[in-house]
């Protein structure tokens, strides 16, 4: 399995610190809102490389933090007259039924920023013991020049760097000993949530939180460190900074960035009225195909969002679930229950399919490519699948479809759903209908059907239905 580093710009091959398990960190959301769909690309992303970790054998250990303190969430709260404490727990809560709707998996831990305050603390005080921190009038600042690899995730010259990302303005702005130093402490403003340290009442800087929290729960040392391509500078340059300062050891083995999302080919912006939150498209699509959507492009790609693509993406799910579909209704209805030797050969060149599915996830989580051997997978079964089949056969094409789109976190396979008593009986109708030719009267309760929103479709193994 090879991984695009960003560390050293080319694919490496994987190799876990320790067999058998991945310890992974992706930063996550800021809290002060619904999430937007930019939010929602590293989510899916990330979730479909640790669903291949997964399927691939490994015991994977899966941290992403919630930052709730914050500035952002602070102006908000000052805005309807509430805590920053309530802004962030309503969002959080927000954020993870928008992520359950897209088939996100929970994470091992989602540590809040706000219950690290002490780690925090501990972490920049070794920093100052170390010499790589100090303090100006309860503000703490990080010498920069001082870390000798400062700029090796971004590749840029130290002397050309600026301060760049979220605003790190504070007071005491003025007292840096070098215009790149940046901040781990803060100062309270009136106002504002603070904690107890030895420099000030105030808050941690941005940046110290993942240092702590990836420590606090993966350990010294990671595989694997994710996030936003807008993350590698200057949020994850700092967080290797602190992090190899303080503890003495390289930070993390692979750094994975997803490329950005841009909306009718131009970047999101509000005030350009290009805005969306996976809520607002939540009410316009199934948050499936968003993700199906996010998927049909490599992750390190540039994506760009637009309804028509949204449409393709729903045509193109739609084909995947009507073979699921198309399997369920044969399966049962199958009379032999055991695989012939002949479907059992027709079983194995499916293996194929398995084969370029792994071949393209291996090669850096190439989701596009998985995805095109899923449709060759479901061009199989369509033309292999029909009612003389084995009921053991057509399960097993059933089986190996619902692996392969699991991987993805796709699901195609929903709970039947259940007939009221009414529609069951005016199908039956129908079928009497049909058996008399009585062609009238069985096309006046098929519109009667579609009025209540259910779709009839005749076929050689029978009648089948679904929701319009």
């Amino acid at each position: 399995m090879k991984i695009y580093n960003t560390l050293s710009k080319r694919k490496e091959e994987f190799v876990p610190l320790e067999e058998g398990k991945v310890k992974m960190y992706v930063c996550g959301p800021t809290v002060y809102n619904f999430i937007h769909i930019g939010n929602a690309r590293p989510m899916i992303a990330f979730d479909t490389v640790r669903r291949y970790f997964e399927y691939k054998g490994y015991e994977v250990n899966f941290v992403s933090n919630f930052t709730d303190v914050d500035d952002k969430i602070i102006k908000k709260a000052i805005e309807e007259g509430v805590t920053a404490d309530e802004i962030s727990k309503r969002y959080i809560a927000e954020c993870k039924k928008d992520m359950e709707a897209m088939n996100v998996k929970p994470a091992t831990k989602n540590p809040l920023a706000t219950e690290e305050i002490c780690g925090m603390v501990d972490m920049i005080s070794t920093l100052i013991e170390k010499g790589y921190a100090y303090e100006k009038n309860g503000t703490v600042y990080y010498r920069t020049r001082k870390f000798e690899g400062y700029g090796k995730l971004s590749h840029k010259n130290l002397d050309d760097l600026r301060s760049g990302g979220r605003s790190l303005l504070v007071t005491g702005e003025d007292e840096k000993e070098d215009p790149l130093d940046f901040v781990l402490w803060k100062p309270k403003k009136e106002g504002e949530p603070a904690w107890e340290s030895p420099w000030s009442e105030g808050r941690p800087g941005w940046h110290i939180e993942c240092s702590e929290m990836s420590k606090k729960y993966l350990g010294e040392q990671i595989d694997i460190h994710a996030g936003g391509e807008d993350l590698i500078f200057p949020h994850h340059e700092n967080e290797i900074a602190q992090s190899e300062a303080a503890n003495g050891k390289e930070f993390a083995k692979y750094w994975m960035h997803n490329g950005f999302l841009n909306i009718d080919n131009k970047k999101m912006s509000k005030s350009l009225g290009n805005f969306f939150t996976v809520r607002e498209i939540g009410e316009k699509y199934d948050l499936q195909i968003l993700r199906f959507f996010m998927l049909s492009a490599h992750y390190r790609s540039p994506l760009n969002f637009s309804a028509e693509l949204m449409e393709a993406a729903k045509n193109s799910l739609e084909r995947i679930i009507t073979a699921a579909d198309n399997l369920k209704f044969l399966i049962s209805n199958a009379s032999e229950e055991k695989m012939a030797e002949s479907e059992k050969e027709l079983f194995e060149k499916s293996a194929e399919y398995v084969d370029a599915f792994e071949r393209a996830m291996d090669d850096d989580f190439n989701t596009a490519d998985a995805i095109a051997a899923i449709f060759d997978l479901v061009k199989y079964i369509n033309t292999t699948a029909d009612g003389t089949r084995s009921k053991e056969y057509l399960e097993s094409l059933l089986d190996r479809l619902c692996l392969l789109t699991d991987v993805l976190g796709i699901i195609v396979t929903k709970e039947a759903e259940m007939l009221d008593s009414e529609i069951e009986e005016m199908i039956e109708k129908r079928q009497a209908a049909r058996k008399e030719r009585n062609f009238a009267l069985a096309d006046q309760i098929r519109d009667e059907l579609l009025a209540k929103g259910i779709i009839l479709e005749d076929t050689r193994e029978g009648v089948k239905w679904k929701k319009a």
